[in-house]
């Protein structure tokens, strides 16, 4: 019997999604320290799942992976510095695909770089400056929020009469500090907001994308001075790997599965784990 590739495909996320939750529930209690144990395989899992959806939804990547890196006991820093880390090869790439493919609004550009540069810096600061453990519920509050924001744009569609947005500026520091803080949300939280109110989707993507490379760098810099990544090398290489054996078939994902039903699932993970980490650190 022939299985249609959609099918194959979504079963294969779910599968990937449903073993990294189980890992999360096995090894990732509030403690910070509860990581140590985990293979770097576990993280390659993370890397690949988060590409997967960063490349079928064109964002999310940050969401996706700092909601399982908190799941599996990293403390907020940490999560957020790693995945920071390994993003700046991820997104360095993406902006000189989309400078070469003239996707890029270098007046938008201008108005979210220097904005979401300084919020994501102040953010970096603030989320090293404070004790983890206090950190994570309000962290994990924060990433609930996006996947339901996640899952409302699933259900909701395009607004049919979109509004031209124009505090870009503010939503640039915005973006950047949510980002830094939240480990993700620069995507969801920038891009969804200038689509949604009538901004040219092609343009929008690649701006913010060209855009997240500076930010992102930004805060890894802060990240380096004050971390120390020698204990979380496993996590930034495992990230990296999972990412690049992910990235060809990001592709294939885009074309052949439902992006109704990959917000869903997405949404929804994020939301099981997130409410997870609430418990969890409250207990």
């Amino acid at each position: 019997m022939k299985i249609p590739a959609r099918s194959l495909v979504f079963g294969l996320l779910v599968v990937a999604a449903l073993v990294l939750s189980a890992c999360g529930a096995a090894f990732g209690p509030a403690g910070s320290e509860a990581y140590g144990g985990l293979n770097i395989f576990v993280f390659v899992l993370v890397g690949f799942i988060a590409q997967m959806i960063d490349g079928a939804l064109g964002m999310a990547y940050g969401v996706s992976s700092n909601t399982f890196l908190l799941s599996l006991g990293l403390p907020p820093a940490s999560a957020s510095a790693s995945v920071h880390m390994a993003e700046v090869f991820t997104t360095g790439v993406s902006g000189i695909s989309h400078w070469k493919l003239k996707n890029i609004d270098t007046t938008l550009a201008k108005k979210l770089l220097i904005p979401g540069v300084l919020g994501g810096v102040a953010g970096a600061y603030i989320l090293t400056s404070l004790d983890g453990d206090m950190l994570k519920p309000w962290i994990s509050g924060y990433l609930l929020i996006m996947g339901l924001v996640i899952l409302f744009k699933a259900f909701r569609g395009v607004k049919k009469n979109p509004t031209e947005f124009k505090h870009v500026s503010l939503l640039g520091l915005a973006g950047g500090f949510c980002d830094a803080i939240g480990g993700g949300g620069w995507g969801p939280v920038v891009t969804t907001t200038l689509v949604a109110r009538g901004s040219n989707a092609r343009v929008s993507i690649g701006t913010v994308n060209f855009s997240e490379f500076f930010v992102t760098f930004a805060q890894s810099v802060i990240f380096v001075f004050t971390l120390n990544f020698a204990d979380y090398w496993q996590v930034i290489l495992g990230l990296l790997l999972g990412g690049v054996l992910a990235a060809p078939l990001a592709a294939y994902v885009t074309r052949h599965l439902p992006l109704k039903v990959l917000m869903i699932l997405v949404g929804l993970v994020i939301v099981g784990l997130s409410i997870r980490t609430i418990w969890m650190a409250m207990m």
